[in-house]
């Protein structure tokens, strides 16, 4: 999945080229459902990171394309499929939330875990960005759940507003304005924040 120009890697989101995997990865072709898991593996990371956090983000993906491949013989129509893969993420989510017997996290994700800055940068500058990066992060949980799952598509998954439609199956409007509203709220929950780095 690595791309050999150092770019981010997307899989083409091409409606037909996804659409004519359904079937065959219905009746078990592995070509068929790794290339599912390659287009659709970043909305189910991003709507999971968006209620969990990264502690069990990448183990609750996978358990989510282990239940829909083996679900999928009673899909009976492929376009249905994001929207079929992005409810199982949500409530594969949710089961996890409710196995931890306390309401949804205030701050699910570890700011630590990786690094989102420039590691070539000034020990001053990696900082400042992480610092910047934490805020960012905490002020997105403290979102409402559909914006914060859409810019977490967005700004984590590096999901564009129609990629992220296509994928989960919401409609381009819905997406627009979760992602409007969702980034005049992180505005101004961060203040000016964002601009002092620009």
């Amino acid at each position: 999945m690595a791309d050999p120009t150092g770019g981010n890697p997307r899989p083409a989101t091409d409606r037909s080229a996804w659409r004519a995997q359904v079937g065959p990865a219905a009746g078990g072709d592995r070509a068929a459902r790794a290339a599912l898991y390659e287009t659709f593996a970043p909305v189910v990371h991003g709507i999971v990171l968006a209620l969990v956090g990264r502690q069990v983000a990448e183990d609750v993906t996978h358990d989510v394309f282990c239940s829909v491949f083996a679900s999928l013989p009673r899909l009976r129509d492929a376009d249905a499929f994001p929207g079929f893969v992005a409810t199982a993420a949500r409530n594969a989510a949710r089961d996890v939330l409710r196995r931890r017997q306390r309401a949804p996290l205030a701050a699910p994700f570890d700011a630590r875990q990786g690094d989102p800055v420039d590691p070539a940068a000034a020990p001053d500058e990696r900082a400042a960005g992480r610092e910047l990066a934490a805020r960012v992060l905490a002020a997105i949980a403290a979102l409402p759940e559909a914006y914060r799952e859409t810019l977490t598509l967005r700004l984590v998954a590096g999901l564009s507003g129609a990629e992220i439609a296509e994928r989960t199956g919401m409609t381009h409007g819905s997406v627009r304005v979760n992602l409007t509203r969702g980034m005049a709220q992180l505005r101004a929950a961060l203040g000016d924040a964002v601009e002092e780095r620009r």
